[in-house]
């Protein structure tokens, strides 16, 4: 072969990329966990995706591991057992301050944002039998609430005491749950994730079913009790069964990482995620919302210094108290 110009000008620069990559890397793990979620479930897919992208992209071998959700996500970042977590907004300011159902008294104050991932709202699905249509139906039925410690499992219990329904609450993984729905185990299935919601969508394949959240009277109510989630319309035609829009809350999820993760490694995280959205929505398609705008909805966690690097440098403006 011969060795032209172009070609050792060509050899150099690859030396040189090779040396600064190297140096770049300096801290990085060998290895990556992203704590995801119960299958069935919208973490459990973006997570094992987005692992898989890291993977692809930053030659770290990333994998996605099955949790109880956001709560024990928190923690598992915290404690240093976990590299990357998917979490929502209102489990981590639980946990940030101490007051997280898994470790209650510890302030998880070493956990820090990446970057923004997507809106988890709440829903419902039931056997079209048992004609519920709202949360006061759930008057004497048995109810599962998604996996304990998830972001359903934490926050369904409160808003169906808050709106005075006795229910009887129990708790599975998406999957599950469905199952348990189809075999009339159980009445509904009450959760939370982004949409579609893989569990809903199979069951709206498979069986008579049908989607439902609030009465006008409830949804004001909750949305006045719990100030952590915001109004959200889960749009007609989320599922072959919802002809209709459908009142609802919704939190913000983002991923975080412990403040000990090297500050080029959360740089290329957020860099990776960030500028590359069409690839993010091929893992799923709630990733639509995966954008560096929708940074502003975090109000409390501090950023990675990696991450602030990455949004500073692309024209957004990080919050003084917001700066990891």
């Amino acid at each position: 072969m011969r060795f032209t110009k172009f070609t050792a000008l060509a050899a150099g620069a690859l030396l040189a990329a090779t040396a600064a990559t190297a140096q770049d890397r300096d801290g990085w793990p060998s290895s990556l966990t992203v704590g995801t979620a119960s299958q069935g479930g919208v973490y459990f897919v973006y997570g094992n995706g987005l692992a898989a992208f890291i993977s692809e992209e930053l030659g770290v071998s990333a994998s996605g591991e099955v949790t109880g959700g956001p709560v024990q996500n928190v923690t598992l970042v915290q404690m240093g057992e976990h590299d990357i977590g998917l979490v929502t907004m209102g489990p981590m300011y639980e946990a940030w301050t101490g007051e997280s159902e898994l470790a209650p008294g510890l302030e998880h104050t070493d956990v820090r944002a990446l970057f923004p991932m997507y809106e988890t709202p709440f829903q419902g699905i039931a056997l079209r039998g048992q004609n519920i249509t709202s949360i006061a139906d759930l008057e004497g039925k048995r109810v599962s609430v998604g996996p304990a410690g998830g972001t359903p499992g934490t926050y369904w219990p409160r808003i169906i005491e808050e709106l005075g329904v006795n229910a009887t609450v129990s708790y599975a993984g998406a999957s599950d749950a469905a199952s348990q729905l189809q075999d009339g185990l159980i009445d509904a299935f009450l959760f939370a994730a982004g949409l579609p919601i893989a569990a809903f969508s199979q069951l709206a394949a498979e069986a008579d079913v049908r989607t439902f959240t609030f009465s006008e009277e409830e949804h004001e109510q909750v949305l006045e009790a719990f100030p952590e989630v915001s109004d959200f319309t889960i749009p007609a035609g989320s599922y072959t069964v919802q002809d209709e829009d459908q009142p609802s809350i919704a939190m913000w999820n983002f991923a975080v990482a412990h403040q000990d993760m090297p500050e080029s490694l959360a740089y290329e995280i957020t860099r990776l995620v960030m500028e590359n959205n069409e690839r993010m929505m091929q893992i799923h398609a709630a990733a639509e919302a995966t954008l560096p705008e929708n940074f502003e909805n975090n109000s409390f966690l501090p950023f990675h210094p990696g991450a602030v690097r990455w949004f500073e440098e692309n024209g957004f403006e990080i919050d003084e108290d917001l700066r990891g």
